[in-house]
């Protein structure tokens, strides 16, 4: 029996924001940028969640970030996101791509996330999420700090090619296969499963996806998951006990509103809310 995965994009399609940028604060308590540098990230951060990254902008993206890193300790950089992510960026997770990642799962398929980011930021998240498998751009190091080089880019092509490589390794026949994806630049990401679907996607992915008949979906509801998982269980029968509430809440409303008209067309006063009456009146 052949098996599948879902991939899954992360900035805009599981989390609401750019990972990249989200750890702008943690990295500035932590001595590694300063303020001019987390406004500049907190500007990009506001003009992503507006409009998206083109192939341009991402190229800019990926040339700042780099920049900036280069010479940071590796390891402080991993310390940093494991002990914030949960401040930043559990508040950030779709709760309608929570609910498809478990369902994926109950499936029987692996989740894999994909993602531009950086793995430092990514394979912690991929964890947090529950996710069998994470593909992210790999920083070189050199003792221990970043040298400004990229070993990998998890980026348009390439992220197809990972793809592929883990469909080997893994035994997944990709036409069984879902993906998820906000940005035309995961278009080979998106054509390289049999089930693509476009998640808040930017105006060319949208173009693109509706040409080829692809689903296009709209995350909007950010959940905490530590909320979403320490909150009881819910048995099925409270649905239906709250179903059969509404309907005597319904009923009873009915009722009271057909016997005031009654007694409004017989000339009997109408009961003021809140007011009881006197006794003998």
């Amino acid at each position: 029996m052949t098996r599948a995965a879902a991939f899954f994009d992360l900035d805009k399609t599981v989390i609401a924001k750019s990972s990249a940028l989200a750890f702008g604060r943690p990295f500035f308590n932590g001595g590694l940028i300063n303020r001019r540098v987390v406004l500049k990230t907190a500007y990009a951060q506001f003009v992503f969640s507006l409009a998206g990254a083109d192939a341009q902008q991402m190229e800019r993206l990926r040339a700042q970030i780099t920049a900036m890193c280069t010479g940071w300790d590796a390891a402080t950089v991993n310390d940093i996101v494991r002990e914030t992510l949960h401040e930043i960026v559990d508040p950030l997770v779709y709760a309608e791509a929570a609910d498809l990642i478990e369902e994926h799962r109950a499936a029987g398929r692996e989740i894999v996330i994909v993602s531009s980011s950086g793995a430092e930021m990514v394979e912690p998240i991929g964890e947090m999420l529950g996710a069998d498998r994470v593909v992210a751009t790999r920083m070189v190091t050199a003792e221990g700090r970043y040298t400004g080089e990229i070993e990998f880019y998890a980026y348009a092509e390439n992220k197809a090619a990972a793809m592929r490589r883990l469909a080997e390794e893994g035994g997944y026949d990709l036409a069984d296969c879902y993906a998820y994806s906000d940005s035309i630049t995961d278009l080979p990401m998106l054509s390289a499963v049999g089930h693509p679907t476009a998640v808040n996607p930017d105006r060319a992915l949208r173009k693109a996806a509706l040409q080829r008949g692809w689903p296009v979906r709209q995350f909007e509801r950010p959940v905490s998951m530590r909320a979403r998982f320490s909150a009881p269980p819910t048995p099925v029968v409270t649905g239906a006990a709250m179903g059969v509430g509404a309907a005597v809440v319904g009923l009873a409303w009915y009722a009271r509103h057909r016997a005031l008209r009654a007694g409004l067309a017989a000339g009997t006063p109408a009961p003021v809310p809140g007011r009881r009456r006197r006794r003998g009146a």
